[in-house]
């Protein structure tokens, strides 16, 4: 992986109040979440399309649901990267080469693993949230962290809704 741009031309880049180092820091940790919220969106959406079997209708509104609430975050979060004076995801394969989701093309996996590969990308979602929030936080990026905030509640909700649908009871 190659590191992802942090600085735009500066005929673009937006003033800011925190220092140099700050802006630098937070652009660093919200660029791959960008990243990851896009392709951790089409992995979900992907098991959307392709889910069967006796609960389909259920899982593909589960899906559909944390879809759209995963590719919700993404503009906030890029848009917080401009805000902050620097450049953000611009193209699919910027996309490919900074997410840490991992791809699953086979489209025959059951239902559960889906659901249970989505719990995992959504754990380590929460994780990276987590931890994007802390940096943020300790660069005194107060607007950077406070958007994170929610990103976190709602990653470890899905985690949670993805937990309860995979149990066997």
């Amino acid at each position: 992986m190659t590191n992802m741009p942090t600085k735009t031309p500066n005929s673009l880049r937006t003033p800011s109040d925190l220092g140099e180092a700050a802006v630098e820091k937070s652009i660093s940790v919200l660029n791959p979440l960008v990243a990851d919220a896009i392709a951790l969106w089409l992995k979900t959406k992907s098991y959307h399309w392709h889910v069967a079997g006796r609960h389909f209708r259920d899982y593909h509104l589960l899906l559909d649901d944390q879809a759209g609430e995963i590719l919700a975050s993404v503009d906030p979060m890029a848009e917080r990267v401009r805000k902050l004076g620097g450049q953000t995801v611009t193209s699919i394969g910027m996309v490919s080469q900074h997410q840490s989701v991992m791809d699953v093309d086979d489209v025959s996996l059951s239902a559960r693993d889906m659901l249970l590969d989505l719990m995992e990308e959504n754990k380590r979602m929460a994780a990276a949230l987590r931890n994007a929030h802390g940096v943020c936080d300790e660069a005194g990026d107060v607007g950077s962290a406070s958007i994170l905030e929610d990103f976190i509640d709602q990653a470890e909700e899905r985690t949670w809704f993805l937990f309860e649908t995979t149990r066997e009871q």
